[in-house]
């Protein structure tokens, strides 16, 4: 019996059959021709829902914006309509005033409901968009509207929307590029970004960065950060601040603006004095604009970020965001907690965490021990390696490095290139040849004699047998207890002051002198130089080979041009590809009719090659 009855959806359809488009036009018009009809009010309302038909739900909220636009500045705000006393319930334009706002505010719902509903049609969304972002302009008495705008932005990030909606397209594309809009909506972002923040309780998601995660379901949450991130990266930065620079405004009376007397005065209005509105220098606008933009991305990046988003915001950072913070240090503890964790997540972090270092005066204690652990195999088949590599040379470019840091990093390094790629080895070659040229004192890698080195421990030994501490202590002592043949290099240990490095040599290189690879053995040729004559030498760009791949080598060589190109000539067409020559004692014979080879090693093979060989030499 109850599942027969109809629902209050379908009751509302019926009662909206009744009403054609002609008969809302003329609502409206009765509606903006007189307050005697302005119990079309309701009615009007009554189709600004997702479920309602485009055309209808267009009729009527082009009418109702046309009844509320002039109004707007005269109704009282939500809070006082709410809440007014009993001296003003006899008022009865107070009172008209007061149920006027509450149709408004039940107005701005229901166009929020349309413009996050991605069931309704895409042109009618732009059009309740527009609405609202004009209702945002002159809501506030003719002032920017900021607590509407809060409510489109939370329901948007609180939605069911996708990144790619059209919604979040016009938004950006349409909005953004207005500075009061932008400064609102980082205002909006921060609120957002601790709503958010206070209703995830989960904290060890940060730990499985490094992790290969399986694809599981977006929580809404994920999702709410997802379009928080797409939104904040869509918002241009500060174009500049100097005195021309000129901004476009979406409300020119709005946050930007001071109040300026007859006399040049900002502050307090006079009796008999007329103001002016004045809008900010833009020096002013973009301090202001540099706090908000602060502390949204402050706020943000509190939260706990899903790990394609984490990744996204370290590889933009130090481009998008350090540059515009009015106080870049903020980040160190954000960058800092990334940089630990180790894996790609370090890579990424390693580009801002640079920059706060050489022009913010960041100390970050035990960097290069944590810079040297990312060196592994892996790293050059990652994604950004090319920006890792630069960075990487960047950061050992200073002459201040000690001895045994640069010699740990070229060992480990020359170590790894027996590893990699040919594109790999290039990039190391390139580095390894920069520490030799600004670190001298490392030079002694390239050719580490033990035979001299034992003699003067023997020596040694012989001199000081008696004293034990001293044996213990000397270097020497424990490179004569070292075979020749014996890498003292240690691979595994992390801490580069305990690898021994400066005790190895660059054996690794010396075998890429016979590598596979021809543009390999060619550029390895360029460390044979003597490197500490300065005058005689330049640094090699690690940016050159730091995007290599097999396909940029491959490319190179067929654009190279050789002057000597190898031929291969023959007397007669092959009727094989190895000669028997090659294989001697064995033959090469189809079995059947199938296509596999199979060796037979007999000795009427043997014969007759040595028959063949015999009529050769009496031939010569």
């Amino acid at each position: 019996m109850a599942s027969s009855m109809p629902s209050k959806k379908q009751k509302k359809n019926k009662k909206h059959d009744k009403y054609s488009l002609s008969d809302l036009k003329t609502l409206g018009h009765q509606l903006l021709s007189s307050r005697a009809h302005v119990n079309n009010l309701p009615l009007l309302l009554s189709f600004i829902t997702p479920s309602t038909r485009p055309k209808y739900t267009l009729e009527s909220l082009l009418s109702l914006q046309s009844f509320f636009i002039p109004l707007l500045p005269q109704l009282p705000s939500s809070t006082v309509s709410s809440s007014f006393t009993s001296d003003s319930q006899g008022d009865p334009e107070f009172i008209y005033r007061t149920w006027v706002r509450s149709k408004f505010d039940d107005f701005v719902q229901s166009l929020l409901d349309i413009v996050i509903c991605s069931q309704s049609d895409d042109s009618l969304r732009e059009v309740v968009l527009d609405t609202l972002m004009e209702f945002v302009k002159v809501g506030n008495g003719g002032k920017f509207h900021s607590a509407i705008y809060y409510r489109l932005l939370h329901n948007i990030v609180h939605s069911s929307l996708e990144i790619d909606d059209i919604l979040l397209e016009l938004l950006a594309s349409k909005y953004f590029k207005y500075i009061d809009i932008r400064y609102f909506t980082y205002i909006s972002f921060e609120k957002l970004s601790r709503s958010i923040g206070a209703n995830d309780i989960s904290d060890d998601r940060r730990e499985r960065l490094d992790t290969t995660g399986v694809n599981q379901p977006e929580s809404s949450l994920d999702l709410s950060v997802h379009k928080l991130s797409h939104l904040l990266s869509r918002i241009p930065p500060l174009e500049g601040s100097d005195d021309k620079a000129e901004y476009d405004m979406w409300n020119p009376a709005g946050i930007f603006t001071e109040k300026e007397n007859d006399k040049g005065h900002t502050g307090k209005q006079r009796k008999g004095e007329s103001t002016n509105i004045k809008v900010l220098s833009p020096a002013n606008i973009a301090k202001k604009m540099k706090l908000k933009f602060t502390k949204a991305w402050i706020s943000f990046l509190r939260l706990t970020l899903p790990v394609d988003v984490y990744k996204e915001v370290l590889v933009n950072l130090h481009q998008v965001v350090i540059p515009y913070l009015s106080n870049p240090l903020m980040l160190c503890d954000f960058l800092t907690r990334s940089y630990d964790i180790g894996g790609v997540v370090s890579v990424m972090a390693l580009s801002s965490l640079f920059v706060l270092m050489t022009q913010h005066s960041l100390e970050y204690p035990n960097f290069y021990e944590k810079l040297y652990a990312l060196l592994e195999p892996s790293i050059f088949m990652a994604k950004h390696r090319a920006k890792f590599f630069q960075l990487l040379d960047s950061c050992l470019k200073s002459p201040l490095l000690p001895a045994y840091l640069a010699a740990a990093f070229c060992k480990k390094l020359s170590r790894i290139s027996l590893a990699v790629p040919p594109s790999g080895a290039l990039v190391i070659i390139a580095l390894i040849h920069n520490l030799l040229r600004r670190h001298p004192s490392i030079n002694c890698l390239v050719h580490q004699e033990d035979g001299n080195e034992t003699t003067k421990d023997t020596t040694g030994a012989e001199s000081g047998a008696d004293d034990d501490s001293t044996e213990a202590s000397s270097p020497s002592r424990e490179m004569s207890s070292v075979k020749p043949s014996i890498d003292p290099f240690d691979d595994k240990q992390t801490d580069p002051l305990k690898t021994n490095a400066m005790r190895s040599s660059l054996w690794e290189v010396d075998t890429l002198r016979h590598h596979y690879c021809p543009p390999v053995s060619r550029f390895v040729l360029s460390l044979e130089n003597d490197l500490t004559v300065r005058a005689k030498t330049t640094e090699v760009s690690v940016k050159d080979f730091s995007s290599g791949s097999y396909a940029t080598i491959f490319g190179d060589e067929i654009r190279r041009r050789v002057k000597q190109v190898p031929l291969a000539f023959y007397t007669a067409t092959p009727t094989m590809l190895f000669p028997e020559s090659d294989f001697l004692g064995w033959s090469f014979k189809m079995k059947d009719k199938d296509s596999t080879t199979v060796l037979d090693n007999t000795s009427k093979e043997n014969d007759h090659i040595s028959a063949k060989r015999s009529r050769v030499e009496e031939t010569s």
